[in-house]
């Protein structure tokens, strides 16, 4: 993945994907073309999947209060863990 796909946000990530699954769809890509198309979107599919983990591990860290309400959160580097 080059570093501008890796800078893309996940919303310019979703969109690329599916275009590119709306080109595969529409049977007018040559095979190498197909399978480059394929490539590029299995990247995206994994810095998509990636984007939505990071987000649900900041969430899944807010601190409740014994109310269930939220007093706080814990910073969490998913890097680290």
């Amino acid at each position: 993945m080059t570093e501008q796909e890796k800078q893309m946000t996940f919303e310019e990530s979703l969109a690329a994907l599916e275009e590119i699954v709306r080109q595969l769809e529409s049977g007018r890509v040559q095979l190498e073309e197909a399978v480059a198309y394929y490539e590029k979107g299995m990247q995206l599919k994994k810095s998509c999947e990636e984007k939505l983990n990071n987000a649900k591990a900041r969430i899944d860290k807010l601190i409740l209060d014994k109310d269930n309400q939220i007093s706080g959160k814990e910073v969490f580097n998913v890097d680290s863990e």
